[in-house]
């Protein structure tokens, strides 16, 4: 197999990992199905994920590393090589911690093949850098309006560690707009290992001693992600979901951050999703989000391409029949 190497990403000014790549999320997936494993050479170090198949083979998955680790340091790419050989994997799926670059689109490596998305390839990032009302004004009229008016009308944000409710609170969301869910113990876990070091919160909008809507944040060095929120439908006039997503970005703000990733809009170019995220067959889903998501003033980003390095053909063009 040839060397380990990955195409060159645009530039970036990252101040610490992506919250993929920390420990405390090695451990999560750990309780869920996964289990984790460092390949580290020298100071250099990348996460690596396995889910175990049948036969005691496994998928290798390594989320959001900063792909210039492999291509200034070649050792780290033999050991994660060796990692994933000695685990038994079919192949090795990376999503580079990189914006889509132009000449990202079209390549092919020997050894690697464009693979599938595990994390939503599109996004909305939020630029925190200026005072609050410079971030303010750069949202859409309406829902800087929106976000002032729950104030007005009594809602208020508080810190949260009520996972019961919240869990409660995120059925009701996903049977409203169609999503998916993880189960009460994976939110669980999240909290306890992220919150106590200050790299996560869960916030719940209230009015009047009952919680309306609840966000869980995550924060990294200088980068802040929103991946787990809910409401209930009580009270939606309030408007207590956009205050409580000002309050996370105000959260994220004050503890560093300059960056703050809404994490999954539908995957289009930003021409296409403000041309047809109108419409009553628009409200529900990633669609719905998008409508939400598109008032705070970000810019939509793509990732770069993910890609898959396949250690037996056979069994890769089998698992990806299967998975079909």
């Amino acid at each position: 197999m040839t060397e380990f190497t990955l195409p060159e990403p645009k530039k970036t000014r990252y101040t610490a990992a992506h919250i993929l790549q920390t420990e405390e999320w090695g451990e999560l997936k750990s309780s869920f199905g996964w289990y984790a494993v460092r390949a580290k050479t020298g100071p250099l170090s990348v996460q690596i994920l396995f889910r175990k198949l049948p036969l005691g083979f496994t998928i290798a998955y390594i989320p959001k590393p900063p792909t210039r680790i492999f291509r200034k340091n070649v050792k780290l790419g033999e050991e994660v090589d060796r990692v994933c050989k000695e685990n038994k994997a079919i192949f090795l799926k990376v999503e580079p911690d990189e914006w889509e670059a132009e000449d990202q689109l079209d390549y092919q490596l020997d050894g690697w093949r464009i693979g599938d998305p595990i994390q939503p390839p599109r996004t909305i990032v939020i630029d925190l850098r200026g005072t609050e009302d410079e971030i303010l004004a750069r949202m859409k009229q309406k829902t800087r309006y929106n976000i002032r008016l729950s104030g007005r009308k009594g809602v208020t944000v508080r810190a949260w560690d009520d996972i019961d409710a919240f869990y409660e609170m995120v059925q009701t969301t996903g049977g409203r707009d169609g999503f998916g869910v993880h189960t009460k113990e994976y939110y669980q876990r999240a909290y306890e290992l992220f919150q106590p070091s200050g790299a996560a919160e869960l916030l719940v909008s209230e009015y009047e001693g009952k919680a309306l809507a609840a966000v869980m944040v995550f924060i990294s060095g200088n980068r802040a992600w929103y991946m787990y929120g809910a409401s209930n439908n009580e009270e939606r006039n309030k408007m207590p979901t956009y205050l409580i997503q000002w309050e996370a970005m105000r959260w994220a703000k004050e503890h560093g951050a300059v960056l703050y990733d809404l994490y999954g809009v539908p995957d289009y170019d930003a021409e296409h999703l403000e041309k047809h995220f109108t419409g009553t067959q628009r409200n529900e889903g990633l669609w719905g989000v998008y409508r939400f998501k598109r008032g705070f003033g970000g810019e939509v980003k793509r990732a770069a391409q993910a890609l898959d390095r396949v250690y037996k053909p056979f069994l890769y063009a089998l698992y990806r029949t299967v998975k079909k």
